[in-house]
């Protein structure tokens, strides 16, 4: 008989890599106690260290950034507009 996989939420993923980051609870302790494959753990780790960035990015930043960038196609068509004319 199959025994049925466990789905982990976001949150619970989170629960599982911090007990071994900030606990120090080893790998293996933890894929023996829930029932995970060490490769399905690293991939979680490696997940969340890659969009970990984020975690830091507010909801203004990216419009701020959308802003900023108006603002430089703007004065670079300015800027080409003014060559263009000599």
């Amino acid at each position: 008989m199959r025994k049925e996989r466990k789905h982990y939420t976001a949150e619970e993923k989170v629960a599982i890599l911090r007990r071994h980051l900030l606990e120090h609870v080893p790998v293996s302790d933890l894929c023996e106690e829930l029932g995970l494959q060490p490769t399905v753990f690293y991939r979680w780790q490696k997940e969340f260290f890659e969009n970990g960035a984020a975690a830091f990015q507010t909801p203004e930043r990216p419009r701020r950034q959308a802003e900023e960038k108006q603002k430089r196609i703007e004065f670079l068509e300015k800027k080409f507009q003014g060559t263009r004319n000599c």
